[in-house]
Formats: C-alpha cells, sequence, structure tokens
C-alpha cells in the first residue's frame, strides 16, 4: 500500500468527508471533486435559508431534519442491497439513493455546516445522528429514514442490551469507525458487482488500518483466488481458518483446504 496514501487517510487533519473523497478518487477514478463540494454546498446553502426564519434551537433542529428527508428528498426505504454509485457523493445525491454509512457522513456534514453540534451513537442495531439542541434537548434520529426516537423508545431499545439497565448508555461512534465502515460498505458493494480488483484495494487499505484482522484477511483471500492469485489466498484462507476456528465459514474453508495440495495448485 502506497505509504503517501495511507499518511493521507490516517491523518487526523482529515475529516472523514475528505477522506470519503480520498477514497472516491482511488476507486472511481474522480480526479476533480469540485462536483461532489458543489452540490453538498448547495444542499447546506438550502438549508441554512430555510432556518433564518427560525430561533429556538429545537425548532431549528427539527426544521433541519424535515429540510433534508423532505425537501431534498433523502427519506428512502430500507434496502437489502446499495448499487455502487450509492457510494459516490455527486451520483448517490443526484439519484437520492445514498448508502446507509454514506448517508451518515454527508447529513452530519451538512447539519454541521448549519451550525448544529452532532455526534453518531449507536442504538441497539443502528448508528443514528444526534444533534444537541441545547443543554436540556437532543434529537437522536435514524439517517435512512429521518424517523426520530422519543425517550420512550429510546429506554425500549437500550433495555434491550445486556448488562445492567441503571448502566445503559450511548456508545458513540468515531470517525475512524466510521470510515472503516464506509470502506467496508463499499468493498461489499464492489465484491457484489464482481470489481474484484478495485474491492482488493478497499482490502488492502481496511488491513492497513487494522493489521491481521482475520474477517478481511478472508476477504482478502476469496479477492486474490478470483484474480487467479491462489498462493497469497490459501495463506490468507489458512490464517483465517486458525484465527476463527469456530465461524462456520472457517470450518467449511478448512474441509476445503485439507483436500488442496498448495504445490500441485501452484504449478497448474
Amino acid at each position: 500500500m502506497n505509504d503517501l496514501l495511507m499518511s493521507e487517510i490516517t491523518s487526523d487533519s482529515k475529516s472523514v468527508l475528505q477522506k470519503v473523497l480520498l477514497i472516491e478518487r482511488i476507486i472511481f477514478s474522480i480526479t476533480d471533486e469540485t462536483k461532489s463540494n458543489n452540490v453538498l454546498n448547495n444542499i447546506v446553502e438550502q438549508c441554512q435559508l430555510a432556518l433564518e426564519e427560525f430561533d429556538e434551537p429545537l425548532e431549528k433542529a427539527e426544521r433541519m431534519i424535515n429540510e433534508l428527508y423532505v425537501e431534498h428528498l433523502l427519506l428512502e426505504p430500507k434496502r437489502d442491497f446499495w448499487p455502487l454509485f450509492a457510494f459516490k457523493i455527486e451520483d448517490a445525491l443526484a439519484y437520492t439513493m445514498v448508502s446507509p454509512v454514506l448517508k451518515v457522513i454527508l447529513i452530519r456534514y451538512i447539519i454541521e455546516q448549519c451550525g448544529f453540534d452532532t455526534d453518531i451513537v449507536f442504538v441497539p442495531e443502528k448508528a443514528m445522528i444526534r444533534i444537541s439542541c441545547d443543554d436540556l434537548y437532543a434529537i437522536i434520529f435514524d439517517p435512512i429514514t429521518g424517523e426520530s426516537l422519543n425517550w420512550q423508545e429510546l429506554a425500549i431499545r437500550l433495555d434491550e442490551q445486556d448488562g445492567d439497565p441503571n448502566q445503559q448508555e450511548l456508545h458513540l461512534i468515531n470517525d475512524d469507525d466510521l470510515f472503516f465502515n464506509y470502506l467496508t460498505a463499499l468493498k461489499n458493494a464492489l465484491i457484489k458487482e464482481k470489481n474484484f480488483d478495485k474491492a482488493l484495494v478497499c482490502v488492502d487499505i481496511l488491513l492497513a488500518l487494522r493489521p491481521n484482522d482475520p474477517f478481511e484477511r478472508r476477504d482478502r483471500g476469496f479477492l486474490l483466488h478470483q484474480l487467479d492469485c491462489f498462493k497469497v489466498a490459501y495463506d490468507d484462507y489458512r490464517f483465517f481458518v486458525e484465527q476463527c476456528p469456530k465461524d462456520p465459514a472457517a470450518q467449511l474453508l478448512k474441509v476445503q483446504l485439507d483436500k488442496i495440495n498448495i504445490f500441485d495448485a501452484v504449478l497448474h
């Protein structure tokens, strides 16, 4: 992996959005970020105008969400599969079909540009955005549907977690994890569309960020196998099997690997 590229990706001075734009250049060969920035800034400007008539923070936050999900049509149903264009900022916004992790990144950016304090919190089973209106009020909403949780719904979600109910709290999702999740989702979309060489680039970056992650090693093995690099694929598969022996995929792989003579596989 290119050292200069990784220094940019791991730089604390770069925001998650800037890192996504960097990945767009690498994966989608987008050399001009102007269009993506213009689309985003246009939404920011329209949201800022829509908020001018409101003074109360809670009202402004509610209007902000309405502007994004109703006026800009960012309300969309849950999907089992997100097409590749849903991971590209300009195309995703143009077709109003934005993959979940990218949507979290973009929505948070827009909201923060409009003057709100936000963070990403994990509410059991999904990441949500929290807008801090003031010292008393906050809104937590689903970035896919735009639907907010009331306190009763939040309490029910937290009660479903393991542990002492009196000590349950929301866990913050930091920028490193957010970017890692975006890159993982993009890798999966590329694999789904059989774009194995670009998916391999994603895996290499993921492994540079978290060396020897067994699941990324498994995925790299699969991609290398598809690209006829079986010797390295074999090593990655074996690593996964040794690190995660109880995983159902590892048990299946072990049976397959035990039947393979690696030297014959390389020679033939």
